[in-house]
């Protein structure tokens, strides 16, 4: 289960490094530095595995309600087996959410005017279909987040024709493919101490960049505007790369090797800033009046946000609701007793707020 094991879209990898993204106390020992979702399934494999924690875990078993009892100091978790329908439940003292924080089920898909019009394929991400054949294809990919700068230059490599449209720019980052530094440095050092020194190391430039965002925030968009231009070339157009707000306003997206740029300055793909006035049956028409030809219509447009996995909780019969109660550090919430959920950093690698 979960974002490694459900989500299939050609290239999806991790948006933060492997050092930081990873558990501190098993080291991440790839080449990589964003590494791709089967490898990091693996990774949490083996940690399961390590530890003995799979003997532990029910599958198959959805959570439908959890309530708490006051009068027996205890949880009573409701759940059903996805593939039989069969009941049971459970009791505990303690409750603990690890179940992310969007829906599984179903992302984010805005209605876009005409769309039943459209004569190819409309596809999110999140659902992808594992035959999807897009070589020689126009593929138009809505959206310009972690998920579109993905996908951009991994379905341009495979022959698709894409275009990246996007209402508004995002910074793009770019970061190595490779931790040069980890890989000479286990030449002599255990792999255990080589993964604390980059983990450490991370973490002190990831802060120090957030900072100073805060403090200096035209330096750090003209640096990453500089980085961009020169992975571009001259001859680019970067209204494209050249947000409104400052950096780390919002979060940063990283590209590994500047793929996306690299995509883009080769003309394997294209980027276009519009907005969307309709779909016609053979793409998407711009307010502009330009229009976007597509085979496939790809709408990278975000997660569906969803706390506690959809769970119905009561309190003694009566429901909770998360979104109408104060959160203790990211943890704990108000009135629910003897409850916590893992909530993890934005503006970080989000394992190391888990941690």
């Amino acid at each position: 289960g979960g974002t490694w094991d459900l989500f299939k879209y050609p290239g999806i990898r991790s948006d933060s490094d492997m050092s930081t993204l990873g558990y501190g106390f098993k080291p991440w020992n790839r080449a990589k530095v964003l590494a791709d979702g089967a490898s990091i399934r693996e990774y949490v494999e083996e940690a399961a595995n390590e530890h003995g924690v799979p003997r532990h875990i029910r599958f198959g078993k959805k959570v439908i309600k959890a309530d708490w009892s006051s009068a027996d100091k205890c949880w009573n978790v409701e759940t059903t087996d996805e593939k039989t329908g069969k009941k049971d439940s459970y009791t505990a003292n303690f409750l603990f959410s690890c179940t992310g924080y969007y829906n599984y089920d179903q992302g984010y898909r805005p209605d876009f005017p005409g769309e039943e019009n459209f004569k190819g394929q409309i596809i999110h991400p999140q659902h992808w279909p594992e035959d999807l054949q897009y070589a020689g294809k126009k593929v138009v990919v809505i959206g310009s987040g972690a998920t579109a700068v993905t996908l951009v230059p991994a379905m341009a490599a495979k022959g698709a024709n894409v275009t990246m449209l996007q209402r508004s720019p995002t910074y793009v980052a770019t970061v190595p493919e490779v931790d040069q530094i980890s890989v000479g440095l286990r030449r002599f050092l255990p792999n255990t101490a080589v993964y604390r020194m980059a983990r450490a190391r991370n973490i002190g430039i990831q802060r120090l960049v957030f900072k100073l965002a805060q403090q200096r925030p035209k330096l750090v968009r003209r640096a990453l505007l500089a980085a961009a231009r020169r992975q571009l070339g001259d001859d680019f157009d970067m209204t494209h790369f050249r947000p409104s707000y400052n950096p780390w306003e919002e979060r940063l997206c990283a590209v590994p090797n500047g793929d996306l740029f690299k995509s883009l300055r080769e003309g394997k793909s294209r980027v276009v800033t519009d907005h969307i006035d309709h779909f016609t049956e053979n793409g998407i028409l711009l307010k502009s009046g330009k229009e976007l030809e597509a085979d496939i219509i790809i709408t990278a447009t975000g997660l569906n946000i969803q706390m506690l996995g959809g769970i119905q909780g009561t309190v003694d019969g009566k429901p909770v609701h998360p979104s109408e109660t104060m959160v203790y550090k990211g943890s704990m919430l108000k009135d629910i007793p003897n409850m916590a959920m893992i909530f993890g950093y934005t503006n970080s690698s989000w394992t190391l707020k888990a941690d």
